[in-house]
């Protein structure tokens, strides 16, 4: 999932690459052994924007988390829980949440206003507040630049942390974008059972920072599915603490435009991470549906290609079983000529004019044994596209999701 652009530079590192931040990462008791509560921290009020899961259900930081950042586009700090998901527990899931905000507030001696908070993990489990509130002063007392620690603090079902940064030439100086990331199953678009935290030391005002962070996630995170769920608890934060000293980016022009490419091409590859990450997964598939009506016709055919389980299995098992992207396309509720349509494995067109080319069929399938595949279907109807990531689905998913609460 690269974003290219000339003023983009990937670089090593993660939440605290950006000038103006700390995080830290200790284990509070919530898990039984591994690092369970993370605190990214900005030097000084930065402005602030969020995202969060479009489900009903919501978990209680996420309805408060709205309420603050729509109350002020600010926050200093982002706390995080994993092991619990702070969710479907009644009324005292928000004063839990309230108490583990409030907590971070009194001990960096800053509005509990700017605290933001965030859970994720087994929801419908009341949380152990009283265990993260006791931990609270050993989690600031370790906050430093080294974000790694914090990065696995996150991790649910992850197989390992997922970080990434960029610095991006704005002009008239650099600005650094640096994220973390969870998340490996309940991956679906609008949002999933993923939680990141990405910061810059650029300076933008609240309502330009929530525009860029849409346009990155739109393009990204709601781009990705791992097994067609969403959760409780999704979020991605983005704080800028101006700490880069340039003047702050305007909302539109070169500036923008560069701010934008940098903050997408960080959400993409933590994106990426997920999708590689996915439970139990063996590979990364790229879907991408062009030759739709519209946009919104490619996007319905890709998002149903990304969830079928029979295409999903078809990928682990790496079998060129083609009639399962087809049947897909068709139930999608998008446009479908079966007389027009095309499938390519990587470059290797194995379908056209809805008719397999069993000659080409050679070519193909080893293309589906490497860890990544790309594949496309051409609807034959119009300029509409879409790109989405998805990954298999075999065995070790099953496994990892029938014993979640063990």
């Amino acid at each position: 999932m690269a974003v290219a652009s000339s003023r983009v530079t990937p670089i090593d590192g993660g939440v605290t690459s950006p000038r103006g931040f700390r995080a830290a990462g200790i284990h509070c008791g919530i898990k039984s052994q591994a690092p369970d509560l993370a605190l990214v921290v900005a030097d000084r009020p930065a402005a602030a924007a969020g995202m969060f899961t479009q489900i009903a259900t919501r978990a209680a930081p996420v309805v408060l988390n709205e309420a603050k950042l729509r109350a002020a586009g600010r926050a200093q700090a982002v706390v995080i829980n994993s092991g619990n998901a702070n969710a479907c527990v009644g009324a005292r899931g928000y004063d839990d949440a309230r108490a583990m905000t409030a907590a971070v507030a009194v001990a960096l001696g800053i509005d509990e206003a700017l605290v933001l908070g965030a859970s994720t993990g087994v929801i419908g489990r009341p949380l152990p507040v009283d265990r993260i509130v006791a931990a609270v002063p050993a989690l600031v007392a370790a906050l430093g630049s080294d974000s790694a620690a914090a990065a696995r603090a996150i991790m649910t079902t992850d197989a390992f942390p997922k970080t990434a940064a960029a610095r991006v030439d704005v002009g008239d100086g650099t600005i650094t974008i640096g994220g973390m990331a969870k998340g490996a199953g309940m991956i679906h678009p609008d949002m999933a059972t993923m939680i990141a935290v990405i910061a810059t030391d650029a300076a933008l005002d609240p309502a330009v920072l929530r525009a860029a962070l849409r346009g990155a996630v739109d393009r990204t995170f709601n781009c990705i599915s791992v097994d067609g769920d969403t959760s409780t608890s999704d979020s991605v934060f983005v704080l800028a603490s101006g700490a880069a000293g340039l003047v702050p980016i305007a909302p539109d022009g070169e500036r923008y435009q560069a701010f934008l490419a940098g903050l997408t091409d960080v959400a993409a590859r933590l994106a990426t991470l997920i999708v590689r990450d996915g439970e139990g997964a063996t590979r990364v598939v790229e879907v991408r549906v062009t030759g739709a009506r519209s946009d919104a016709d490619a996007r319905l055919a890709a998002r149903t290609i990304m969830t079928s389980l029979l295409v999903k299995t078809m990928f682990h098992g790496a079998e060129l079983n083609w009639g399962r992207l087809v049947a897909a396309a068709g139930r999608s509720g998008a446009a479908v000529d079966p007389d027009r349509i095309a499938v390519a494995i990587g470059e290797h067109w194995v379908v056209e004019g809805g008719v397999g080319r069993p000659e080409r069929y050679p070519l193909a399938e080893p293309l589906l044994r490497a860890p990544e595949v790309r594949v496309t279907v051409d609807l034959g109807l119009g300029e509409g596209r879409y790109t989405g990531w998805t990954s298999d689905l075999g065995e070790a998913y099953v496994r990892i999701n029938s014993g979640y609460l063990t």
